[in-house]
């Protein structure tokens, strides 16, 4: 082992001086390392220095550790106490690889050991979720493996909810606020914020929902009990309940997290939490809602490494991949998505904006709220209480010089009306609106009170879209489908003779629900100079979408048979998602 200088005297030097300082090298073997780095170009000295057989991999660690300021710590040679190992559950050490090593009652500190110089991410995610002062040293990436094994492999994650769900339960101090809702001061709503059961409770809480890839997780409280339940791929499904006494704890907790007012309990409140979770970046999206019976909090978890911005990603049939490729890369015009709230409109545009950002051209986005930031394109995020309208922005956005506008929703006349006179100006425009299929959508711009000419001037095509569960692939069933279930979706044992049919049974990689992931089903309109006469004509709905099944269009639930048949979804799903569109 090489002598370990005085943290001190290491940090925000070079490495090589560090070495030296450490006695590991000498000044001419620094100057050996430096020349060989200037010969290989990119390459780090300390890689030089490993390469050339100078250096060990712990020696390097411990000069990287001191150059940021962190101490090397040897986890074999010292026993953590019982009282510190608690301070940090099973599920945060291993997803973080840490160790906590020791635990300053007075200072609120816990110093904890990392596995890499390069985890600083770690100590600013474990300061929000234990509200603890953080200071980080450096060991081994085999000792954090040993450390986990020995104190931490008897936890087991799905016990350990019910273990803390009954130390919150036999817990007397959280106890002493059952019914007392209105009359807990602001004093006491911070003890509460502080409370270890509870910070260890919505950690778990947190974590597993980024594990199972939740989109949503919700807080409930109602007059008898306080519910629990996630969102995995568009269904909801509830988790075991805590006490009811622990929803204000728990409200404040994440108040706390997200930097709200922890004493303003009468109106709603918007917030957010950023994490790091096994080197991916988590942005949670926090929405407090006072209701009759506390506040009712929902966390929309925006995980960047689970969304593929790729058009060719999104489950587009070929013909309808060209369509819209040829749609987003017009020169001027509207484009318009549509569908329910949730249904990957958003996902949509991005993939779409993504494709269309290059160096050449300037791409602005009007948002409520920004989801995901994208290098390369301007992104407004929208803010009605300074007045910051989707309107508002898109007239500034004008004297911007773009070339491509994205306008987050058109919600009423002056949106639509300001997103007209950008395309008739020579802009793309791509926007949204919430109809139930594509030809229903120019009855609601006609509702809205665009004329018709304006409409039939600007608007080049309009895209449809619903999200549908796939079949989890580790548990994928050929079965044959009842007449009943091939009624749902409008068909008889005859339309699919020798077509195969598959479910899923269920199973751990699933959640026993048979299904893992979503795609999208699609009904791509393009506007042609036949239906450009309708519009004027004010045709109806049902005209207009047998002239754009005439000119091409297969519709939601064409491309749901489609999937099915391709084993990709079930029969089920697609009747859930396409009944309203059909209808």
């Amino acid at each position: 082992m090489a002598k370990i200088p005085p943290v001190q005297q290491l940090k925000g030097r070079n490495l090589g001086r560090i070495l030296i300082k450490m006695g590991v090298l000498t000044r001419a073997k620094v100057h050996e390392c430096l020349k060989v780095q200037k010969k290989r170009g990119d390459v780090k000295l300390g890689q030089v220095c490993l390469d050339l057989g100078l250096v060990t991999e712990e020696q390097l660690r411990i000069a990287l550790a001191g150059q940021r300021g962190l101490e090397y710590v040897d986890l074999n040679t010292i026993a953590i106490p019982d009282d510190v190992l608690e301070q940090i559950s099973a599920q945060i050490a291993d997803t973080y690889r840490i160790i906590p090593i020791e635990y300053n009652k007075s200072r609120n500190e816990l110093t904890v050991a990392v596995d890499s110089p390069d985890n600083f991410r770690a100590t600013d995610d474990l300061r929000t979720l234990t509200g603890l002062e953080i200071k980080a040293k450096v060991t081994e990436p085999e000792a954090v493996d040993s450390a986990l094994e020995k104190y931490y492999k008897q936890e087991d994650g799905s016990g350990g909810i019910h273990e803390l769900l009954g130390e919150i339960e036999n817990d007397t101090d959280l106890a002493e606020f059952q019914g007392r809702d209105a009359s807990i001061d602001l004093d006491e709503l911070k003890e509460l914020a502080d409370s270890s059961p509870v910070k260890k409770l919505l950690n778990l809480v947190l974590l597993q929902a980024i594990k199972d890839k939740a989109s949503d997780v919700h807080f409930e409280p109602f007059e008898e009990e306080f519910k629990m339940r996630y969102r995995i791929d568009g269904v909801l499904y509830e988790m075991v309940p805590p006490p009811k006494h622990v929803a204000v704890a728990l409200s404040s907790r994440i108040k706390v997290m997200a930097n709200l007012d922890i004493a303003e309990r009468r109106l709603p409140q918007d917030g957010r939490i950023p994490l790091m979770v096994g080197g991916n970046q988590i942005d949670l999206r926090v929405s407090v809602l006072p209701t009759m019976f506390g506040e009712s909090i929902v966390l929309r978890i925006l995980d960047r490494s689970q969304v593929d911005l790729r058009l060719d990603r999104l489950g587009l049939s070929e013909n309808d991949l060209n369509s819209v490729e040829q749609l987003v890369r017009k020169p001027n015009g509207i484009v318009i998505v549509t569908g329910p709230t949730g249904c990957g409109k958003t996902t949509t545009l991005y993939s779409a904006l993504k494709e269309l950002n290059d160096i050449a051209t300037k791409i602005i986005t009007t948002e409520d709220p920004v989801e995901y930031d994208i290098d390369g394109l301007i992104q407004c995020q929208m803010n009605s209480d300074v007045g910051l309208t989707f309107a508002k922005s898109l007239r500034s956005i004008l004297r911007q010089d773009p070339d491509i506008v994205m306008v987050g929703e058109i919600r009423d006349l002056e949106t639509a009306e300001i997103s007209i006179q950008a395309s008739l100006t020579g802009h793309l425009v791509l926007t949204t609106v919430h109809t139930n299929d594509a030809p229903s959508t120019i009855a609601r711009l006609v509702d809205l009170g665009l004329e018709t000419f304006l409409i039939t001037a600007t608007l080049e095509g309009i895209v449809a879209q619903r999200l549908v569960r796939k079949i989890c692939i580790k548990c994928k069933t050929e079965h044959t489908p009842t007449e009943d279930m091939l009624m749902e979706i409008g068909l008889t044992p005859e339309d699919v003779g020798g077509k195969k049919f598959y479910y899923g049974k269920g199973c751990k990689s699933c959640n026993n629900t048979g299904y893992r992931g979503r795609t999208g089903l699609y009904e791509i309109m393009v506007l042609n100079d036949e239906i450009r006469d309708m519009i004027m004509n004010r045709a109806s709905t049902s005209v207009l979408r047998d002239a754009a099944r005439k000119n091409g269009m297969t519709t939601l639930r064409e491309n749901g048979l489609r999937i099915i048949y391709e084993g990709i979804t079930t029969i089920e799903e697609v009747a859930r998602e396409t009944i309203a569109a059909e209808g």
